[in-house]
């Protein structure tokens, strides 16, 4: 069933909470400070059973010079430096296991799949690296850890783990650091929006049913997880909600779309209850640069599935010839009656 208000109205509809005055400054603090830890790249070659891709095995800096892990996956000989994709996984899940995600390498790319910091254990693919941030009490999952203080709010951490993925990738001698887009699907589908934002210079983005979105409705109106962890968590902790949707402003993709400055791809489905489509709409209108929009109508938080794939390929394909992407400002409606 539609969840959410339906297509006309989502063609108008905006995000009204303004980012907090401060926002720019928050985050250019909180890079500086994560800048201050040298990058320490590192890649070993993977053990694999593959005959036409490459798997290396890499390790940065992220937050607080903890080390993330990510995979880095290139065509066998292939001559760089090559354009890259740097992917983020959905919430639950991590970097998953080497024979996962080929489809970019088999493109023709040079794919790093980032590692989500205390995550990789709810999701199919499996995570490799630890969180040892403590926090106060906390609904269980991620939603909440240290939601209060924008400060000490996990996504912090895992937002600035994303722009040193994106500085991680651009220092590997196989990737061209001109040729760099940013990717994922829901929980990567809004880190994709922070890292092309706060790295300011990244060719493109795509950003399919992505999650983190216009919290202040979205908490209110799915009984879906992972939004709903933070109104669990609210039920209990009654006097929070104002500093809890402070915090959660910080991390709104509605607001790094609105500093972006590559052309991105979104998509949205109007059955989608886990990121519900009015709070991807508030994203695609307040993304600053060219953007489109792929909209399923009969679909859930798969989205268009292999279909979104295929779009993002299509849209990425210039990369490989060297060429600048482009976006046409498209609402692109699919399998409407």
């Amino acid at each position: 069933m539609y969840v959410d208000l339906p297509l006309d109205r989502l063609r108008e509809h905006r995000a009204e909470r303004p980012a907090p005055d401060d926002f720019d400054a928050f985050w250019r603090t909180t890079l500086e400070e994560v800048r201050a830890h040298p990058l320490d790249v590192r890649a070993a070659p993977a053990a694999t059973p593959l005959r036409t891709v490459e798997v290396r095995d890499v390790t940065y800096a992220g937050f607080g010079g903890h080390p993330v892990r990510a995979w880095l996956r290139t065509p066998r000989g292939a001559e760089g430096p090559l354009p890259a994709v740097v992917e983020f996984p959905g919430y639950g899940n991590g970097r998953g296991d080497v024979l996962d995600s080929l489809v970019w390498a088999a493109a023709g790319y040079a794919h790093l799949t980032m590692d989500v910091r205390g995550q990789g254990a709810a999701g199919r693919q499996p995570g490799a690296t630890p969180d040892p941030v403590g926090a106060p009490p906390a609904h269980p999952g991620s939603m909440t850890r240290g939601i209060t203080d924008p400060a000490g709010y996990y996504y912090r951490r895992v937002i600035s783990d994303a722009v040193r993925a994106v500085e991680a990738a651009r220092a590997l001698p196989a990737v061209d650091p001109a040729r760099v887009a940013v990717l994922g699907t829901s929980q990567g589908g809004g880190l994709a929006l922070a890292a092309g934002a706060l790295t300011g210079d990244v060719a493109a983005v795509v950003s399919r049913v992505p999650f983190l979105c216009q919290f202040d409705r979205a908490v209110t109106i799915t009984d879906a997880d992972p939004y709903a962890e933070i109104r669990r968590y609210l039920a209990v902790h009654r006097g929070d909600a104002a500093a809890a949707l402070r915090t959660l402003s910080y991390m709104d993709g509605v607001h790094f779309a609105a500093r972006a400055q590559a052309p991105a791809l979104l998509s949205a489905a109007l059955m989608d209850d886990v990121c519900p489509p009015s709070t991807v709409f508030a994203a695609f209108h307040a993304y600053a640069a060219p953007a489109d929009l792929d909209v399923w109508p009969f679909n859930g938080h798969e989205g268009g599935a292999t279909a979104d794939l295929h779009a993002a390929l299509g849209f990425l394909a210039p990369l490989l010839k060297g060429e600048p992407v482009a976006a046409a400002g498209e609402v692109r409606v699919h399998g409407a009656p």
